[in-house]
């Protein structure tokens, strides 16, 4: 570690702002998957009564998020290192948790297949190129705006035909468009920075979240689809939701726990970029005396200033698209997935901007789709190119790591487009994803734990409180985890 990149860290409250960043490229790639598809999926399957599981699902895991980034800082090594150093049985000598991080790798990279579907299936409804584009446009338009009519109660005959018509071929559209954005991608990412990810991210995940909340706002002086206090009080009920033939919310729910907020992938990402922005470098390496422990102390709380802030934005994006998921999706028996997901999504804004809705809407999930493919391929290429090592699938050459990075931030977005072009199904590639993270989720916790203690610096010692609530966030992670797993296996055998 370069001795000359010691700092102090701030010590006002503008200082710290200036020095924060990961959190929000962080929330950049939470946005996208997490709250606009899974968790208004999640809304629209169960209405208002696991809204309590998507908060507690923001909130659990900022503790384990942050004392991986504690260890990261404190220690100069990456995630993944820290992963393998783990006790427990190694195969082929990577830790058996780096195994299963791997299985869960790959069905992170074929959710972003499902993100860059979403982008292209936003830009064929923007710019239709064929015209059975533009005829499966307009006829999914007509379905979704007669679903809602019945859901008001305008149930006229040509209504009820409409909502039950089947839809013609979309057409290669969605492919093309899909395809242009990949490659785009891959080619600001192989020549792209930090700094720019950065900016662009942050202005993505603003945008789209103030639209948003100015909808949700609007949408109360529609007495059709105002949302009532009585409905948010169920959500907070902490009670499951009745039985729907043919759909297990709880499932839907549990496997959207695992990517929204910091899903296990983030957890993973967010200490790379914590290293990339330089707060371990700032530290400097380990030394026994006072200066070293005051500015671990103090980029530290630099750190937790980010990772919280993160946590405040992402919460709230979370909490306004499940309600607009189950407010207006679940009335209307809308669910989003398939080729017609963006239009299906579009709806939550139909009542309140009516004709604006499908230009507002579009703009922002363009927008936010795009800055998660694009964060999360930024992600993917430094992950990837320290797991090569843990794996021992190259060698130790630090002048070549740049190289490799950028290698593959060509590659996933390539590799991305092919498991969407291969299985063309945004919704399930996303939720196979998050139900792979849900998995991941104790494993991470138990990782936490045990980096608190075994690499606990006796002057650096976190509070009791911190301690219960990272223990709290550990064992709800194992709770969400294992009830996944029993959910999965009783849909299984019922």
């Amino acid at each position: 570690m370069d001795k000359s990149l010691i700092r102090k860290p701030p010590s006002t409250l503008l200082g710290t702002l200036k020095e924060l960043g990961p959190g929000l490229i962080v929330a950049g790639g939470i946005v996208g998957s997490g709250e606009l598809i899974a968790t208004t999926a999640t809304g629209a399957e169960a209405g208002f009564w696991l809204m309590w599981i998507i908060i507690v699902g923001c909130i659990i895991k900022v503790f384990v998020q942050v004392e991986i980034g504690r260890y990261v800082i404190f220690t100069g090594k990456t995630a993944l290192e820290g992963i393998n150093a783990l006790p427990g049985f190694k195969i082929k000598g990577a830790h058996w948790i780096a195994w299963f991080w791997l299985a869960m790798f790959i069905t992170s990279t074929a959710q972003q297949g499902g993100i860059v579907g979403g982008v292209g299936q936003a830009l064929s409804i923007s710019i239709p190129i064929t015209e059975e584009g533009a005829a499966f446009n307009e006829a999914a338009e007509e379905q979704v705006r007669a679903k809602l009519a019945q859901a008001i109660g305008v149930a006229a005959e040509e209504n009820r035909e409409l909502a039950s018509a089947d839809l013609p071929d979309p057409g290669y559209d969605i492919y093309i468009w899909a395809l242009l954005v990949t490659l785009v991608t891959a080619l600001i990412l192989f020549f792209g920075r930090y700094g720019a990810i950065e900016v662009v991210v942050t202005t993505f995940v603003a945008c789209f979240t103030l639209i948003t909340l100015i909808n949700l706002v609007l949408l109360q002086m529609n007495p059709d689809w105002a949302v009532s206090w009585e409905s948010l009080r169920q959500g907070m009920s902490f009670k499951l939701p009745p039985a729907r033939e043919g759909m297990t919310p709880i499932i839907t729910a549990l496997a959207t726990f695992g990517i929204i907020g910091v899903g296990a992938g983030e957890i993973i990402y967010y200490p790379y970029w914590c290293l990339e922005k330089g707060y371990a470098a700032y530290i400097g390496p380990r030394e026994d005396s006072d200066e070293w422990n005051q500015r671990a102390k103090g980029w530290l709380r630099v750190l937790r200033w980010d990772a919280w802030l993160s946590l405040v934005v992402y919460t709230i994006s979370t909490v306004i698209f499940y309600i607009l998921g189950a407010a207006i999706l679940y009335r209307a028996d809308l669910h989003p997935q398939g080729m017609e997901m963006i239009r299906t999504l579009a709806a939550m804004y139909e009542p309140v901007f009516g004709s604006w809705a499908m230009g507002l809407f579009l703009a922002g999930a363009i927008g936010i789709l795009y800055s998660t493919f694009f964060v999360v391929g930024a992600s993917k290429a430094r992950v990837f190119a320290d797991a090569m090592l843990i794996f021992g699938w190259r060698k130790q050459e630090p002048k070549h790591d740049r190289n490799w990075i950028k290698g593959l931030c060509l590659a996933f977005p390539i590799i991305s487009f092919l498991f969407f072009w291969l299985y063309p199904k945004p919704k399930e590639l996303v939720l196979l994803a998050g139900t792979m993270q849900a998995f991941l989720l104790p494993m991470l916790g138990f990782a936490a734990i045990y980096f608190r203690y075994k690499h606990a610096i006796r002057a650096l010692r976190p509070t009791k409180l911190w301690d219960f609530f990272l223990w709290l966030s550990a064992f709800g992670l194992l709770v969400a985890g294992l009830w996944l797993a029993w959910s999965k296996l009783a849909s299984a055998f019922m």
